[in-house]
């Protein structure tokens, strides 16, 4: 099995993985976050197939960070979906889209779940549902940038997410980097590509938003309106009185 061949690389990793922390964005929910979160289960079968398929002596590419990133959004997400149920909704509702697009990913869920059954491909499977998450993600930020992109504005979006999901998503290349110096392999970034292509994803869009927020459609400061004239205030009164 391998094993990491310098300690200060190791804590470097550790250290990179920690301040993933900060990569808070929650992916289209539930579904992806729990399909993350097995994924990231060390399971024996799973390792097996994957020191099968990249050699003995790489490092299974799941640190203790992803599991605890995984868990995470799960535990968020479903204390987001309680208190959906409990709050006052107004008019808001799922919107059709939405319902076809879960329906859709379950349906896939199912279908992958059958194909890899009989023959056990596990590593298939935990594939297949990163790259489900992989399309949670990019389907949840498209609707934000079209927004802003209609609007000609982002206000009323909170741009201190977009920094934070920008510094986890770097700091998890770097993580991944790290591994792959001490290793001299890049397995670790095609043998986990949901993890790889998760990243870029969210880089990608966090550039966008940014570049949206401070350079396309900068908010722009109101001037302050003159306060009112006491004296004026005054006379409208009297004369409402004499009226």
């Amino acid at each position: 099995m391998g094993s990491w061949n310098s300690m200060e690389l190791k804590i470097l990793s550790t250290v990179l993985g920690e301040r993933m922390g900060s990569w808070n964005s929650m992916e289209l929910k539930i579904l992806s976050t729990v399909f993350g979160w097995i994924a990231s289960i060390r399971s024996s079968a799973v390792q097996t197939q994957y020191h099968n398929k990249y050699g003995f002596n790489q490092i299974i590419p799941v640190a203790a960070n992803d599991v605890a990133f995984s868990s995470h959004a799960v535990l968020l997400t479903a204390f987001t979906l309680f208190q959906i149920t409990i709050y006052d909704r107004g008019t808001q509702k799922v919107s059709r889209i939405t319902m076809v697009i879960v329906l859709v990913a379950w349906t896939t869920v199912a279908i992958c779940v059958c194909v890899a059954m009989p023959k056990h491909s596990w590593l298939w499977l935990v594939s297949c549902f990163n790259m489900l998450q992989v399309s949670m993600t990019v389907i949840k930020y498209i609707p934000q940038a079209i927004m802003n992109s209609k609007w000609k504005s982002t206000i009323g979006f909170r741009m201190d997410n977009i920094l934070l999901d920008l510094l986890g998503g770097l700091t998890n290349y770097g993580q991944m980097a790290v591994q792959s110096i001490d290793q001299h392999s890049w397995v670790n970034f095609y043998g986990n590509i949901g993890k790889t292509l998760l990243s870029l994803v969210s880089i990608f869009f966090d550039f966008l938003f940014i570049v949206q927020h401070f350079l396309l459609y900068p908010v722009k400061k109101t001037e302050k309106s003159p306060s009112p004239d006491p004296g004026n205030h005054e006379s409208l009164i009297i004369s409402s009185q004499n009226v």
